[in-house]
């Protein structure tokens, strides 16, 4: 599985009264990228669906028995006590390819903590139940699944912030400088980041067979 920080850049931190995507005429000017505490959202690649053979050695697409889809993943973000909670919402439809008597499939999925876009610190493995109906071939199920994130840790350090956001003006020698190329910058940026992932735990088997489909 991997798991990348995006758009460093992107998390800049503001003052609360600004928006994502804002254009100021102050200080010549500049659009503000608002950063929250909360954990990004997301669904590592190759981790949000999964296929079920019947036998379930075989990987001919014959022998497809359930198909099933991680969908409409959504995030709660509260503040509690010292804490950032995200509570995720998501739905899994699955798909069987032979209709027949009533019949319940469990998936495990994780659910996961990510520092810095590489660093799992915490994980948890939970199943979610799927009842196809007699005659069916659709089943469906809501599941939610929480992460809880120091706030402490997921806020920049002041001095930090102060370099990402103080006002730069053109003509000043360090204007054209970003301030991620300083690494313990970048470094600070990356350590107050947290990710909330989700997707189906698989057999390393399951995981070769979503890359080379």
């Amino acid at each position: 599985m991997k798991l990348r920080l995006t758009a460093l850049a992107a998390v800049v931190m503001l003052s609360a009264c600004r928006h994502a995507g804002d254009i100021t005429s102050e200080n010549g000017g500049g659009i503000y990228a608002v950063r929250s505490d909360c954990p990004i959202l997301g669904v590592p690649a190759g981790t949000g669906d999964i296929t079920l053979f019947n036998p379930p050695e075989s990987r001919d697409s014959r022998a497809i028995d359930v198909t099933a889809t991680i969908t409409d993943l959504r995030a709660n973000c509260v503040e509690s006590g010292n804490d950032v909670v995200s509570t995720a919402t998501f739905n899994v439809v699955a798909l069987r390819t032979q209709p027949g008597p009533a019949r319940q499939v469990v998936l495990p999925y994780f659910d996961t903590a990510v520092q810095g876009g590489s660093r799992v610190v915490a994980k948890r493995i939970g199943q979610v139940a799927l009842n196809f109906p007699a005659g069916g071939l659709h089943a469906s199920a809501q599941v939610h699944a929480t992460v809880r994130v120091n706030r402490s840790v997921a806020t920049l350090p002041a001095n930090v912030a102060q370099m990402l956001t103080r006002p730069r003006k053109a003509g000043q020698a360090d204007a054209a400088v970003d301030p991620l190329s300083d690494p313990s910058v970048r470094t600070a940026v990356a350590d107050a980041t947290f990710e909330h992932l989700i997707g189906f735990e698989m057999t390393p088997d399951q995981l070769k067979y979503n890359a080379t489909r």
